[in-house]
């Protein structure tokens, strides 16, 4: 009973009943005993871990319109959802297989017995014919990233040159590229580069000083600057040399370069073009040879150590299915 007397004191009353029945509680509560309210709407935002989504947020915020570039997207991919994953995803162009798949070795090239070694290096002209050259097979199937890159460091140098200032630059480009490629062919036939004008030895004289420490691992020079042709594939090229480097016959192809390039990706579809001499000299009725390795040097004009890249028989094959690729390419896209 004491109990009931103190519960009769707050401000819930105890409906009276006779004792020894069951009290029921009286549901007239005062109230500020008795305090109900609608649940406070939460918002969804709040509960968004802020820190972790902030650069998200920023980049939204704060980005302004431009022309997009591979930097800028990597750029912007980075910070929106962080560094890229390193697991790689397989590469279209790696499985592809070419529909007409011609061996780099040709099996029924007979070479003779004993090798007619001449005192001078073979050197066939270039005939003008139908057939489509190495370098424009691989010009018209560029990659649309390194035709971007192309075009984008042209643009650069426009602006810095001009159009006439690039003009004259390309032009002299190619200048250098051809003296050097000459007084190369001069010290292969021991012909004296005195005897060249001074002024042309002093324009490729850091070439040829970048390439000093090749020559010594080069000899028997059997091709310089001679005319190749697939006879079943129909493509031309033209060979700069083909030699002995290291004690293996390799198409040596020279490149110059204003930036160094110390690693065969650095000389993007080179590798290719060397494959695809290959291959020529291989099914080309002229040679009397097979060559199965390739070598590209990358000679510098301000006279550093020139980058010899070697590529032997497993290399060459795996660069020929590629080519093999790009000149299939290069017919579907010319067919009439």
């Amino acid at each position: 009973m004491k109990f009931l007397q103190l519960l009769s004191r707050k401000p819930g009353k105890l409906l009276q009943v006779p004792f020894g029945q069951k009290q029921l509680p009286y549901l007239c509560l005062a109230t500020s005993a008795c305090f109900y309210s609608k649940k406070k709407k939460v918002n969804s935002y709040e509960e968004v871990d802020q820190e972790k989504y902030k650069n998200l947020v920023y980049s939204v915020t704060s980005y302004k319109t431009s022309a997009q570039t591979p930097e800028t997207i990597f750029e912007e991919d980075n910070l929106l959802y962080g560094p890229p994953s390193k697991q790689r995803c397989p590469v279209k162009a790696e499985t592809e297989t070419p529909r007409n798949w011609v061996p780099l070795i040709n099996p029924n090239k007979r070479i003779p017995l004993l090798n007619s070694d001449s005192a001078f290096p073979m050197k066939i002209s270039l005939q003008k014919t139908k057939m489509p050259s190495v370098t424009r097979i691989l010009q018209q199937t560029i990659s649309p990233q390194q035709a971007f890159y192309l075009e984008r460091w042209k643009q650069k140098m426009i602006l810095e040159l001009g159009k006439d200032g690039f003009a004259e630059y390309t032009k002299n480009l190619f200048l250098q590229g051809e003296l050097f490629h000459a007084a190369l062919e001069s010290i292969f036939l021991s012909e004296e580069t005195a005897s060249k004008e001074q002024k042309d030895v002093a324009t490729v004289s850091g070439y040829l000083s970048s390439v000093e420490h090749v020559l010594k691992d080069v000899s028997e020079v059997k091709v310089l600057e001679s005319a190749v042709q697939h006879e079943n594939l129909q493509y031309l090229g033209l060979v700069d040399c083909v030699a002995k480097y290291r004690g293996q016959l390799c198409v040596i192809d020279w490149k110059t370069s204003e930036k160094s390039k110390p690693f065969l990706k650095n000389t993007f579809d080179n590798p290719l073009q060397v494959a695809a001499y290959i291959g020529a000299i291989n099914h080309d009725a002229n040679y009397d040879f097979q060559v199965s390795c390739g070598l590209i040097v990358i000679a510098y004009k301000n006279g550093s150590p020139a980058h010899p890249h070697f590529m032997d028989p497993d290399l060459c094959l795996h660069y020929w299915n590629k080519w093999l690729l790009r000149l299939e390419e290069y017919k579907d896209r010319n067919q009439h």
